[in-house]
């Protein structure tokens, strides 16, 4: 199907990009400038803002309760923003539509950002405070039940390298990881994957823009032929928790996503592969006010259920 019409009218409308190299800082205030005020934000039982002490160091998190209960499942996220972008509050409507929807405590991971955090700064914070929420499980009225990771684009990319991590360390906790998105193979070799080309422009991220996107965090000491840097390159994916992949049709890096969904299959490990129609790259965190991509949440709430 045609890109989504409100999709197609919001690309339209935006300015051309900057010349010259990027600067993370203006960047990161400009994706700041559009946050929503406090009082416009959906409404939980409780959100707060706490800090993790990890072996990685000292964490903000912010902790979304969705109802009063005496205890709850758990989703980890993780924000995507090509490792240099995005905060606890450029993607707290994501957290909270995600703590409204599947009914999970969810703790959002205000990471270390490229470049001034050298990788693998970002990715030990995630995996560290994987590891606190289990640890400090009682404090946080954890079920022990579910402990889900879930993440959109970069995110994604952690999602999938904290669980091979885990997997690796024996720490089998993790019940679920969703990747909305997920930016998995960061060797942008165009010939490697059709949607690379199939959509390289008029669709919001541009395949040209992915290098010096990244860049920050491939100068930063990140090898993409690490597969906890390119998760897609990682031999065996066996014994990883059950995923789900949520894909856009007009994305340059949709193939890679679905790609991983087929080889965890293939390693036997239970995936879903969903590709959303008529929809770009970072279509959850810009374009869930849509009712047909809002779904991705109840998509997402019907995948933690069934386990």
């Amino acid at each position: 199907m045609p890109l989504h019409p409100e999709i197609a009218k919001f690309i339209a409308a935006l300015p051309a990009p900057p010349k010259g190299p990027l600067d993370p800082v203006a960047l990161r205030a400009a994706d700041e400038a559009h946050v929503a005020p406090l009082e416009e934000r959906l409404p939980l039982h409780a959100v707060e803002d706490v800090t993790a002490r990890t072996a990685s160091g000292e964490v903000p998190v912010r902790i979304y309760t969705p109802v009063e209960a005496d205890r709850h499942g758990v989703l980890v996220y993780f924000h995507g923003g090509a490792f240099f972008l995005g905060s606890l509050e450029t993607h707290d409507h994501v957290a909270r539509s995600l703590a409204k929807e599947t009914g999970l405590k969810v703790v959002s991971v205000g990471y270390r950002l490229a470049p001034e955090a050298a990788f693998p700064a970002g990715l030990d914070d995630c995996h560290a405070v994987v590891r606190w929420v289990a640890e400090q499980g009682e404090s946080l009225a954890w079920d022990g039940t579910t402990l889900a990771l879930a993440g959109d684009s970069s995110g994604g990319n952690f999602v999938a390298a904290v669980a091979a991590r885990a997997h690796d360390e024996g720490f089998d906790r993790i019940t679920h990881q969703i990747l909305y998105y997920p930016s998995l193979d960061l060797d942008f070799d165009v010939d490697r994957y059709a949607s690379l080309r199939e959509n390289a422009e008029g669709y919001g991220l541009e395949t040209a823009a992915l290098k010096p996107f990244n860049a920050f965090y491939l100068d930063s000491g990140a090898d993409p032929a690490d597969p906890l840097v390119s998760p897609v390159k990682r031999e065996d994916l066996t014994g990883l928790p059950p995923a789900l992949v949520v894909t856009a049709e007009y994305d340059p890096m949709r193939d890679e996503g679905e790609l991983y969904g087929r080889r965890l299959q293939e390693a036997g490990v239970e995936a879903t592969v969903s590709r959303y129609e008529g929809a770009n790259h970072g279509f959850v965190q810009h374009f869930s006010w849509i009712p047909e991509y809002h779904e991705v949440f109840a998509r997402t709430r019907d995948f933690l259920a069934r386990r």
